[in-house]
């Protein structure tokens, strides 16, 4: 099968752009404390850089596609990486924390379109077996990315400084502009086509109503959600209480990484063995046995422990979260473009407000995130059981 069209984006750039708002999401996560501190607020108020990220990263889903669909990927892409860095200087030089969530919400704005618009760009550029195994490829880099962050970070605030964590992100803005500047073709072949958009509201309409659509978006942002409220609260956890370094607790992202590749090999085993509901209602078992571990881990104190059950749950979390991707839009072929776009701006709206919860939460005693885990996955689990208990 070859390839849909001649001049098709490098691998690289498509994992690049993809992978870079996870990175700018997770990179000062180790250095949360330090900000917090040095900006006089709250563990957490600090911990609202975090949720208020997928306010505007939902928008930007909504902006970003939509106006590339009129103006092609090429220039959308460009200008929304105009806009990430714009935010990232803004943030570097954020005289106090109001001023730093304003820039954050710019960042968040601008970095949406590597989510939204390199997706689009691999449906157009790739097709059949080719496009297959550049998914594939892709989302085994994407299990790193949300490891990178945190230990670039931590490598980055022990040795200059929690502000130069901007800088960082300023630099990685300014080479991703002039690589995607270069090598970056327009794939969108339909531009120049006036074209029929179809109407939203019997899309939106459709979708409210579809019972299977809220369960497996309750699912997709539960456990986004668990993902960035641990990357909240596990800064307090490891460096404050533990006593980790900014860059030791980085490494721990590597135990998040690997939860997902073997998530990813497990969910290879079984696709053709069991069905996909039994494969995703089996790994909300091993998540929710995962967190009543993690529970009791936070009352004996032993870190060791509490790494391990963390990879527990995360591991569990990574085989329902492709299933529940796959399987979320089965019947919306029709509208596919018009209804993920309205999905995914739902549940990064759901995402923020379940990051939102664990600062409200916080304490400073290490059980609340175990407590919040088991929570959500005990929800999670209780849903889609009685969805789907006789399948």
């Amino acid at each position: 099968m070859k390839n849909v069209r001649k001049q098709v984006p490098s691998l690289l750039l498509i994992i690049v752009l993809v992978g870079f708002p996870q990175i700018s999401e997770s990179i000062f996560t180790p250095a949360l404390p330090a900000l917090s501190s040095a900006l006089q607020v709250t563990a957490q108020t600090g911990q609202l850089t975090m949720s208020s990220y997928f306010i505007a990263f939902a928008l930007g889903v909504l902006f970003w596609g939509s106006y590339s669909d009129r103006v092609g990927r090429r220039p959308a892409m460009l200008a929304g990486l105009i806009v990430y860095l714009a935010g990232n200087i803004g943030l570097l030089c954020a005289p106090n924390f109001a001023i730093l969530i304003l820039f954050r919400l710019v960042q968040s704005f601008g970095a949406s379109v590597g989510s939204v618009v390199t997706q689009s760009i691999m449906r157009e550029s790739f097709a059949g077996t080719t496009g297959a195994k550049v998914f594939a490829k892709v989302g085994a880099a994407l299990a790193l990315s949300p490891a990178m962050g945190p230990l670039l970070g931590g490598v980055t605030q022990t040795y200059f400084g929690y502000r130069n964590v901007f800088s960082v992100l300023i630099v990685m803005a300014v080479s991703l502009y002039l690589y995607t500047l270069r090598r970056l073709p327009e794939t969108n072949i339909q531009l120049s086509n006036v074209t029929r958009q179809p109407a939203l509201k019997p899309i939106v309409m459709r979708l409210l109503t579809d019972p299977n659509v809220w369960v497996y978006g309750l699912l997709i942002s539960g456990i986004n959600g668990i993902l960035f409220s641990f990357y909240a609260e596990a800064p307090f956890i490891f460096i404050e209480h533990f006593h980790l370094s900014s860059i030791q607790y980085g490494v721990l992202g590597v135990v998040i990484a690997l939860s997902s590749i073997f998530g990813s090999i497990t969910i290879n085993h079984l696709v053709a063995k069991i069905s996909a509901i039994q494969i995703t209602k089996w790994g909300l078992i091993l998540a929710m046995f995962g967190a009543f571990l993690l529970v009791g881990a936070s009352w004996i104190g032993n870190i060791y422990l509490f790494i391990l059950c963390i990879f527990i749950v995360f591991f569990g979390l990574y085989i329902t979260l492709p299933m529940a991707l796959n399987l979320a839009l089965v019947g919306y072929e029709d509208v596919i473009g018009v209804a993920s776009g309205i999905f995914s701006f739902g549940y990064y709206i759901c995402i923020s407000f379940f990051t939102y919860l664990i600062s409200a939460f916080h304490t400073g005693w290490i059980g609340i995130l175990p407590l919040y885990i088991l929570a959500i996955t005990v929800v999670m689990l209780l849903s889609y059981e009685l969805r789907f208990k006789n399948k």
